[in-house]
C-alpha cells in the first residue's frame, strides 16, 4: 500500500503531511510518535535496513510484492503441478525459488510462469520502449499476457501489480511509468478483493495527478478507477455521480466510438443496475452494444460484459415481460458460449456470465410455470455481473 499513514498510530497523513525520518523516510504524524517509534517500536533496528532498500516506500513494496507472489503461487498450485516457466523453462525460478503461477485466458500447458519472469519481462520492453521513445510504450505487458493476449485476473494480477510498483516507486513523482504503475497497483488490489487497500492507493493516484495537473485523459482513468472501488465497498451512491461524470467526460473527450467510452458506459450502466435503476440502465447500453459490436468485435470482453449487464437489467427488472425474459436467456446463451471459447470456462468473466444465466434461466422458468413468489424471491437474490 501507498504509505500515507503515521508508522505508529495510524493516522492519515494524506501525500505531504506529517515528518519524515531523516535517514529512511518512514512517515509519522509528529515527533512523539517518531521518537516512540525509535524507542519502542523496533525502528532504531530497521531503519539501517530500510534505508539499504532504497527508503520506506521502496522497503514496503518489496515486502508486500514478496508477500503477494507467495499468495498467488499458492493459489495456482494446483493448477501449475508438473509444469515449467514458458519465459525461464524451469519449474522453480533459479533466484527466487518462487513456484509458477498463471492467471489469464491460456489453457493446456500454456501460460505458466514466474510472477518474477513477467515482470522481468515487462520491465525490458518497457526500457526498450523508453530508450527509442516509442509512443507504444508496452506498459500493459505489465498486466497482459504475451500468449493469449488477455489481462491477467486475481491474485496473479495484484503480485504483478506489486511487482511494477516496486520497479519504479523510486523514480520522480512526474515520471510516467511512476503515474502508471501507482494505477496498475490499485487495479491490482481490486482484483485481489483488497478494496480498502485499493481504494486509499487510488485516492492518493488521483490527489497525485490533480496536483501535478495531469491531462484530462488520466484524471478520467483514475476517478473511474476510484469510483469502482467505492463501489465494491458498497458506497454506490458516492459513486453513481462520479461514474456519471467519467461517462460524460469520456464522450466529450473521445467520442462515442472509442474503447474508454464504451468501458465508461459499462462501469456507469453496472451501477445503475445495482441500484436497481433499470430503465436508465437500459437506455444507456442499448445505443452502445451495437457500437462495441462494430468497433471491438462480438468476443471481445467489454462487448460481452456489455451484452450480459444488459441481459441482467431485462431479468432482474420486477416489470420484465415474458419476452425480456427469454431475451435474457438467449443472450446470456450466446455471451456464455463465446466467453467459454474465448477466455476458456475457469476465467472469472466466464463464471460470472454462467451465474447470471442460471439466474435468468430462473426467472424464466418461475415466469413461465406461473410461480411469482419463486421469481419475486430470484430477483431479489440476484445481482449484476461485470467487467
Amino acid at each position: 500500500m501507498i504509505l500515507t499513514q503515521c508508522a505508529v498510530c495510524a493516522t492519515e497523513l494524506g501525500l505531504s503531511l506529517g515528518k519524515k525520518c531523516g535517514r529512511c523516510s518512514t512517515r509519522y504524524c509528529g515527533p512523539e510518535c517518531q521518537v516512540q517509534h525509535w524507542k519502542e517500536g523496533g525502528h532504531d533496528q530497521l531503519c539501517k535496513k530500510i534505508k539499504k532498500a532504497g527508503g520506506a516506500e521502496q522497503y514496503n513494496a518489496n515486502e508486500k510484492y514478496a508477500e503477494a507472489v507467495a499468495v498467488a503461487v499458492k493459489k495456482c498450485a494446483e493448477d501449475t503441478k508438473g509444469q515449467t516457466c514458458y519465459i525461464c523453462t524451469q519449474a522453480l525460478h533459479w533466484k527466487t525459488k518462487e513456484g509458477l503461477v498463471r492467471g489469464c485466458a491460456c489453457r493446456g500447458t500454456a501460460g505458466f510462469a514466474h510472477v518474477s519472469c513477467l515482470a522481468e519481462q515487462a520491465k525490458i520492453l518497457v526500457a526498450d520502449a523508453e530508450e527509442r521513445n516509442l509512443d507504444d510504450d508496452k506498459f500493459e505487458r505489465w498486466y497482459t499476457c504475451g500468449l493469449c493476449e488477455q489481462e491477467h485476473h486475481g491474485v496473479v494480477r495484484c503480485a504483478l501489480g506489486w511487482a511494477c510498483w516496486k520497479t519504479y516507486v523510486g523514480r520522480p513523482e512526474t515520471d510516467a511509468a511512476r503515474r502508471l504503475a501507482m494505477g496498475l497497483l490499485g487495479n491490482g488490489l481490486s482484483a485481489a478483493k483488497h478494496h480498502e487497500d485499493a481504494l486509499a492507493v487510488k485516492e492518493a493516484d488521483l490527489s497525485t495527478m490533480r496536483r501535478l495537473g495531469a491531462s484530462e485523459n488520466n484524471i478520467l482513468v483514475a476517478q473511474s478507477n476510484l469510483a469502482n472501488s467505492h463501489v465494491r465497498l458498497g458506497r454506490n451512491e458516492q459513486a453513481s455521480n462520479m461514474l456519471r461524470d467519467v461517462y460524460s467526460g469520456r464522450l466529450r473527450l473521445n467520442g462515442e466510438e472509442h474503447q474508454s467510452t464504451l468501458r465508461a458506459a459499462l462501469n456507469y450502466a453496472i451501477l445503475l443496475a445495482t441500484l436497481k435503476r433499470f430503465k436508465e440502465a437500459k437506455s444507456l447500453l442499448r445505443p452502445a452494444i451495437p457500437v462495441a459490436r462494430r468497433v471491438l468485435g462480438e468476443s471481445h470482453d467489454l462487448t460481452l460484459s456489455m451484452r450480459s449487464i444488459h441481459a441482467s437489467t431485462l431479468y432482474l427488472d420486477p416489470g420484465a415481460t415474458l419476452d425480456d425474459l427469454r431475451e435474457a436467456v438467449m443472450t446470456l446463451e450466446n455471451v456464455a458460449l463465446i466467453t467459454r471459447r474465448v477466455l476458456g470456462g475457469a476465467h472469472p468473466l466466464a463464471v460470472g456470465f454462467e451465474g447470471s444465466l442460471r439466474n435468468a434461466r430462473a426467472a424464466l422458468a418461475a415466469r413461465e410455470g406461473d410461480d411469482v413468489s419463486a421469481l419475486c424471491d430470484g430477483v431479489d437474490a440476484m445481482t449484476p455481473r461485470g467487467a
